[in-house]
This record gives C-alpha cells, structure tokens and sequence, in this order.
C-alpha cells in the first residue's frame, strides 16, 4: 500500500474513530427506520463534542470514550432501538470539581 496523504492520527483520535465506526456498524442490526434515527444521533453526538471538548482534555476524552463503549454495548443488545444523550457540557464539569 502507498503512503497516507492525510495527517497521522494521535492513539485517541484512532479509539475515537473506530468507537464512531463501531456505532455504524452496530446500527446495522437495527431496522431501517431505527438504523436512520441511531445513525443521526451518533453522528450529532460526535460533531458536537468534537466542537465542545478540548483536543488537551485527555481525561474528560477518555471518560466520553469509555462513556460511548457503555452506550455500544447496550446498542448491541437486540432489545436497544434508541439511543439518549446524557448532556454534559465540559464547563459542567470543569467547574463542579470537587
């Protein structure tokens, strides 16, 4: 294979792509209509936290990645047609630290 033209992906962008790709695929089982809905909302949810969350917030990256494999498994499950939001915002966060 030839060389990539594109940017080298850091070890986290590469969990978080293959966490997005791993939510396509589980959408698959779904039915069409619920494949659809669950298609948007991950990719809403994935576009708006890479708008909202630092690229040097390892810590809150990590705790969404282990977040978003939660939500994955429980997709996978064959009763799971929906996916809900939990909205935490960063500054949520940041400023209820103990």
């Amino acid at each position: 294979m030839g060389a990539s033209s594109g940017p080298r992906l850091s070890g986290m962008q590469k969990q978080v792509l293959g966490l997005y790709r791993e939510f396509l695929r589980a959408a698959r089982s779904k039915s069409a209509e619920d494949r659809l809905k669950i298609e948007s909302f991950v990719s809403a949810e994935f576009h708006r936290n890479s708008k909202q969350v630092d690229r040097k917030n390892f810590i809150y990256i990590e705790y969404l990645l282990r977040l978003g494999k939660k939500q994955l498994d429980q997709l996978k499950s064959p009763d799971t047609v929906r996916l809900s939001s939990l909205d935490i915002s960063v500054s949520e966060t940041i400023n209820n630290k103990p």
